[in-house]
């Protein structure tokens, strides 16, 4: 039996999130077939490493993990190295005690931002994005999103088929925390009537406005929300923070607050749906799984060639790399000249703005 060349950890950090396993698939085999790698699996995010918990990766151990949703490492948001004065010694110590050669940590910008952190320490880092939100500086695409997407969209064509029988107002609000990526994408391909996004202010009274306006049509309305939009004589809607969150406050109820600021202002019923974590949960789309495994194997060659520091990406539709420091504390938000944005203006679909710009001209 050949010598293994390298010893390479592995962990998810962060919320679990569809197509996680898919990476560790992807790396694992990838760098024990093109490597002859030792990888091991660093058990509950960063909380395993501070503790030394590991479990070896074998070929065998990961080959039916492609559509596994979850995490088969566990993940956690609790024992950052950065909460600590000696947290990031003591991860250092441990990547040493266990005879790390490289790390693959797979996250959000809070996981890449501590591999960044231990990245300066020395420690060899290869990041790969993870998030159902798509807001990860630098990477267009992040795996999970298009399994949170189709599942919104799912739920908003179950509430639109209700809505229009009852002549309803309906809103859904979905994860995103201060990004609308998921809200925009779905409440496009859900053909929602007005979408509310963490990056604009919506104003009530439009809202209401709005709403009327088809009232008057015998139309129903169906609206879909990010978590973190928030009128603009108001601020963001938070739940209260669960324990292992570390105290930091949830967001949520944004749907709630509307529907009672909103419902004496029209004349229909309006009901307010949460999707909360089904929108992170189950199997990944094939999409999803396809990225995340190019992904993993991207991953793998960074190590296989020595390029650390650094976090595959998704660039132009083409695999990319981009700096941890480029990434680290950063949150990738709609812009207003995004093309999805101006696409949904040029449909109709309302912003909530009070005063809302005029939507691009089509040429026609």
């Amino acid at each position: 039996m050949n010598t293994p060349q390298q010893r390479v950890g592995l962990l998810t950090g962060g919320g679990d999130c569809p197509g996680l396993n898919a990476v560790i698939r992807a790396v694992t085999q990838c760098l024990i077939r093109q490597c002859n790698a030792e990888v091991i699996g660093i058990q509950d995010g960063f909380a395993g490493l501070m503790e030394s918990r590991t479990v070896p990766l074998s070929w065998e151990r990961v080959d039916d993990l492609l559509a596994l949703g979850g995490t088969v490492l566990g993940t956690t948001n609790r024992l950052n190295p950065l909460n600590s004065p000696d947290g990031v010694a003591r991860a250092m110590h441990n990547a040493q005690a266990l005879g790390l050669d490289a790390l693959v940590a797979i996250g959000g910008d809070g996981t890449l931002t501590i591999a960044h952190a231990l990245a300066e320490q020395g420690l060899h880092v290869v990041g790969v994005p993870k998030t159902i939100d798509n807001d990860i500086e630098g990477c267009e695409r992040s795996f999970g999103f298009d399994t949170a997407v189709a599942t919104v969209t799912d739920a908003l064509e179950r509430v639109h088929t209700t809505g229009q029988s009852h002549g309803r107002i309906m809103i859904l609000e979905t994860m995103g925390r201060h990004a609308g990526w998921i809200a925009l994408e779905a409440g496009i391909a859900g053909a929602a009537d007005i979408i509310l996004l963490p990056e604009i202010d919506h104003d009530i009274g439009a809202l209401a406005a709005v709403c009327r306006e088809r009232e008057a049509r015998h139309d129903f309305t169906l609206i879909c929300m990010g978590e973190g939009a928030k009128a603009n004589d108001g601020g963001i809607t938070y739940d209260t923070p669960a324990p292992g969150d570390a105290g930091k406050p949830r967001l949520g109820g944004a749907a709630m607050a509307l529907r009672d600021r909103l419902q004496p202002l029209v004349h229909s019923e309006i009901r307010a749906t949460v999707l909360g974590h089904v929108q992170r949960g189950g199997s990944p789309t094939p999409f999803d799984r396809v990225l995340a495994t190019r992904y993993g194997v991207h991953a793998a060659n960074l190590v296989a060639q020595g390029d650390f520091g650094h976090m595959v990406t998704l660039r132009d539709g083409k695999l990319a790399t981009v700096g941890l420091d480029r990434v680290a504390s950063q949150n990738r938000l709609i812009q207003p000249d995004d093309a999805l944005l101006l696409t949904a203006r040029q449909l109709g679909v309302h912003f909530g703005e009070a005063s809302p710009p005029a939507a691009p001209a089509c040429g026609c």
